[in-house]
């Protein structure tokens, strides 16, 4: 026989663990992080009468590293989030270009496609949708410790406490929860798969509308597309030994390494920056993540992160945060237990995610090597099959 939880009986006032501390709040759900999974997750969980908290660090709205680039597969899950997306005026994004760093290139038209907006439009919009569901939208509010107690979570900031029957983590890359509970991850050596170093920049720049290019160089590789207001994004990867290999500038580093690409080398010199410096962020890992943290359910790039020249990591984390609703759900209601919950969440995530971001860890091996992104683009070029199949491989059907 299974039993379940009565998750009202649950909300009888606990002490905070160790303490005669009560909580400051009580919810129902509690989101660490608000970037995409967490603010969908958000959207959801107040739409459907829940008390549901999000915490983020920083204030909406704010500039992000993200390649900005969204898979047509979450257009109408965004639509019916509230995103006005057809009146957005957003370009519509279908063919691919990649280039090898000796110049030579394959142009491939999307199979699905997507379309360009910044993260800064993006996010602020979703966060005006979560508050009028009725979230309570913490901004500048780090957690900074995270315990599990008579099947309740009690969280701290710096100076409040609080208590929810569930809670996820939208955290994003790396976190300071990420190291107190040691994560595997975070406890790897530098090898081909962490220590990444990733650069924004907003740009203009007459780069066609319908176009997103990847273009490789030593150690690395660059995105490039449009997005609102006619600007563009300008979004690169590589190791953390490249740049200190240049002396930790990304300046020199550009011009001695990725200026060897005729196509960067043009874009750099001739774009217009928007602002003066670009957003940077390193420590970016590509290693396997654990899926549930201490009972907490991990969505968007704190539960994995696909290579970005998929270009699929936005509709994987809106994804994820659907998929984390209905367990949830289903749990609050009493259809489930909590540990039914863990475990269905953790088997269907993986169904949907764990082939692509293999696919994306095998693919990223050709790129930023010279030698090697030369002889996949030489090879793929007379076959545009096997390029449009590699593309499914990181990619799924809307949701």
């Amino acid at each position: 026989m299974t039993l379940y939880f009565n998750q009202q009986d649950l909300k009888q006032e606990q002490p905070f663990p160790g303490t005669d501390v009560l909580a400051d709040r009580e919810y129902d759900v509690a989101i660490i992080g608000g970037g995409l999974a967490g603010l969908a997750l958000s959207i959801l969980c107040g739409r459907a009468g829940y008390e549901t908290v999000l915490f983020e660090k920083e204030s909406y709205p704010f500039r992000r590293v993200c390649g900005e680039y969204i898979s047509l597969e979450s257009w109408n899950f965004l639509e019916k989030l509230g995103l006005p997306l057809p009146g957005m005026a957003l370009p519509q994004i279908k063919t691919l270009l990649v280039s090898a760093p000796n110049g030579n290139n394959i142009k491939q038209q999307l199979p699905l496609g997507g379309f360009g907006i910044s993260r800064y439009k993006l996010d602020y919009e979703l966060c005006r949708l979560s508050k009028q569901a009725g979230v309570n939208v913490m901004e500048e509010t780090r957690i900074t410790s995270s315990a599990f107690d008579h099947q309740q979570f009690f969280l701290k900031s710096k100076y409040t406490q609080y208590r929810a029957l569930h809670s996820c983590g939208a955290f994003g890359k790396r976190s300071n929860l990420d190291l107190k509970w040691k994560r595997p991850f975070v406890q790897q050596k530098p090898n081909k798969l962490n220590n990444f170093v990733a650069v924004k920049y907003h740009i203009y720049h007459d780069h066609p509308a319908e176009l997103i290019s990847l273009h490789n160089f030593s150690n690395g590789y660059c995105g490039l597309s449009r997005i609102e207001d006619g600007k563009s994004c300008l979004c690169y990867l590589t190791t953390a030994s490249n740049l200190q290999r240049n002396g930790n500038s990304l300046g020199q580093m550009e011009q001695q390494v990725l200026y060897k690409n005729r196509y960067l080398k043009e874009v750099f010199e001739s774009a217009e920056f928007i602002y003066k410096e670009p957003v940077v962020i390193s420590q970016v890992s590509f290693e396997k993540k654990s899926l549930i943290e201490d009972h907490m359910l991990m969505v968007g790039d704190a539960a994995g992160m696909i290579t970005p020249l998929c270009g699929n990591g936005m509709s994987m984390a809106l994804h994820g945060a659907k998929l984390a609703f209905e367990w949830i759900d289903a749990c609050l209601k009493g259809e489930i237990s909590r540990q039914q919950m863990e475990d269905g969440y953790r088997n269907q995530w993986k169904s949907y995610f764990a082939n692509r971001l293999r696919t994306g860890r095998v693919i990223q091996q050709f790129f930023g090597n010279p030698f090697l992104s030369n002889l996949l683009i030489g090879s793929l070029k007379p076959f545009p099959r096997i390029s449009r199949w590699l593309i499914r491989q990181t990619h799924g059907e809307s949701f």
